[in-house]
């Protein structure tokens, strides 16, 4: 036996493929399945660009550090001295305004029991 090189063994795959799945439904597969690639390869590609931002970002941080240690190095910081701020006034707050009381609840009215409200109809329908 020769192992799945044989043309016949791909060719029995072919015959199960198609009496599972039917020869209607193949094209549909096949063209979802080419979509899902699709979708993947593009997933895949943006992944990789955003490593390649990332590093670039990480490489440009690591120049600016490295520039600044130097100019640290070149030119020590100029100690400013502080500067005195004037004291603001501030008003006072204005008194708390005290919100009316909320209106009384009034209580709803009784609801009317089901088996009058049944012989009630039941006399307007009959017509007494």
């Amino acid at each position: 036996m020769g192992g799945w090189e044989s043309p016949s063994h791909w060719l029995v795959i072919a015959i199960l493929v198609i009496a599972l799945f039917g020869y209607k439904k193949l094209p549909d597969a096949a063209r979802s399945v080419g979509r899902s690639l699709r979708i993947f390869k593009t997933e895949v590609k943006g992944m990789s660009e955003d490593d390649k931002a990332r590093d670039a970002a990480k490489e440009a941080e690591r120049d600016q550090r490295s520039d600044s240690a130097g100019a640290a190095a070149v030119a020590p910081p100029v100690a400013v001295p502080p500067v005195a701020v004037p004291p603001v006034a501030v008003a006072p707050a204005p008194p708390a305004v005290q919100q009316p009381a909320a209106p009384p609840v009034m209580p709803l009215p009784p609801t009317p029991d089901v088996d009058s409200v049944r012989a009630t109809n039941s006399r307007s329908v009959s017509g007494e």
